[in-house]
């Protein structure tokens, strides 16, 4: 009997860091607040612009294994953007894998994947001066990006729907179906 809670604990435990984590918003969370994000391109990114649409937050750099991922989300921005989605990319340097300047890294993502979607500055998204939102995702939601391309969905109120580990690629089934109820006509 032993044996068999202790394996189910672990089961448990492995299936907690592997699967996808759902999160609902409720009337007990309140409003979400508010961020903002230094443009890549000049200015600055405001959450509050986007309230009432589906945003897909994704940690990305690149020069990493899943940074062709970039096209995926570039075509969710296409597809999907004129219905409501909002895909804002966030580079960030703290798994060493991001170029040395946000010039270098919109040159990149420009040339080599179309980039045309929101995008910030270089940012921390795990260790260092976190970002205010990263910031929030940990202390009122207990989630940190354990690599690049970790994936948060936020819905129209602002609050986490969703979360996806760097391998489930932007344009899975999953993530369409979460984002999918939010979009207009």
């Amino acid at each position: 009997m032993l044996r068999r809670r202790t394996l189910q604990a672990g089961l448990a435990a492995i299936s907690a860091l592997l699967l996808p984590r759902r999160r609902g918003a409720s009337a007990a969370q309140g409003p979400a607040p508010d961020f903002t994000f230094p443009s890549i391109d000049g200015g600055v990114l405001n959450t509050a612009d986007w309230r009432g649409k589906p945003v897909l937050v994704v940690n990305t750099a690149s020069l990493c294994g899943f940074t062709p991922q970039l096209e995926g989300l570039q075509a969710l921005h296409e597809e999907f953007g004129p219905k409501g989605l909002v895909v804002l990319a966030t580079p960030s340097d703290d798994f060493a894998q991001e170029l040395d300047d946000a010039e270098k890294v919109k040159e990149f993502c420009t040339l080599q994947y179309g980039i045309t979607l929101p995008m910030s500055d270089i940012i921390h998204v795990t260790r260092g001066d976190l970002h205010p939102f990263y910031a929030w995702l940990r202390k009122d939601h207990g989630y940190a990006p354990a690599w690049n391309f970790y994936k948060v969905l936020l819905g129209p109120d602002g609050q986490v729907v969703q979360t996806w580990p760097a391998t489930v690629k932007p344009q899975s089934d999953t993530i369409r179906q979460a984002f999918t109820p939010y979009l207009s006509a």
